[in-house]
């Protein structure tokens, strides 16, 4: 018994160990990601912007990596400074339906009563039909833009965090030390800051990490469809909507941030694998 014990505990290390290394190699991957957007207008090679019709559809070469679109801008950085709006945007984006999914999530499970009926109603039409179609018309109607385009994700992406949040206040809303909180004296604001977030924080940055590419592809298709960034923004949703007639003569002018969108959501998705792995005990074997 005593070495199917150690098999086991060794086993629990090794998986542990392996989750810290993969967390700390994608959090650098990602960090690089996120410092090449911060500063995105110092390392491009050329002004993205920049026009120059005698270099137009250049293939990619020593001095255009990625090579040129019809106008003769450089396709790197025009990849490099899109990360500035596809991957803000993108960021912005769930950090608004994860604060207020949540916010609406807990107050529905903490008081109930009619407001939590009328909300949860509310979200199961949301969740009922897909929400990149509802996005794209909330989106046509306000004009297109990225700013819209996030508005109009928003609108139709926080109920997942609102049931996600109502599930885990219910959870905890009837335990002891919540109903000695009531009894001392605190006020339900204090209680629900001091108690019910930390418990329920776990899950909804699991969830969070895991919607970034969700979001970025949801945003890149509405600008591919038109209905987010314009040009002459390099977004690299309109970036492939702008160079998909190219597709088979000059492919690398739609492949190229095809590609950055690729790498961008594996990334992301990777991290919040890992991440759901290191907050949970079982699956990380991790010490309590």
């Amino acid at each position: 018994m005593s070495e199917v014990r150690t098999v086991t505990e060794r086993r629990k290390v090794m998986k542990r160990d392996s989750t810290r290394l993969r967390l700390f190699i994608f959090s650098g991957l990602v960090l690089v990601l996120l410092l090449a957007t911060i500063f995105a207008s110092y390392i491009c090679p050329y002004d993205p912007n920049l026009q120059d019709l005698k270099s137009a559809l250049q293939p990619p070469s020593i001095a255009h990596p990625f090579g040129t679109d019809r106008y003769g801008r450089d396709m790197l950085s025009r990849v490099i400074i899109g990360a500035q709006t596809s991957i803000t945007s993108t960021l912005a984006l769930v950090v608004i339906i994860a604060v207020a999914g949540t916010g609406i999530g807990v107050a529905c499970g903490y008081f109930g009563g009619a407001l939590d009926a009328v909300i949860m109603r509310i979200s199961d039409i949301c969740l009922a039909f897909p929400g990149l179609v509802f996005a794209m018309a909330i989106a046509a109607v306000l004009n297109g833009g990225v700013q819209n385009a996030v508005i109009a994700l928003a609108a139709v992406s926080w109920p997942k965090y609102s049931r996600i949040a109502r599930s885990q206040t219910l959870a905890v809303k009837d335990m002891g030390y919540l109903a000695a909180a009531k009894l001392s004296g605190s006020t339900p604001g204090k209680i629900i800051r001091k108690h019910v977030l930390p418990n329920i924080a776990g899950p909804i940055l699991v969830t969070a990490m895991l919607d970034i590419g969700t979001m970025m592809m949801e945003i890149a298709a509405l600008s591919f469809l038109g209905l987010g960034a314009k040009p002459p923004t390099a977004e690299w949703g309109s970036m492939m909507s702008g160079g998909r007639s190219m597709l088979q003569t000059y492919p690398w002018v739609v492949l190229t941030p095809g590609l950055a969108i690729f790498v961008s959501v594996v990334l992301f998705n990777l991290l919040g694998d890992t991440v759901r792995d290191y907050l949970d005990p079982q699956n990380a074997g991790r010490e309590n």
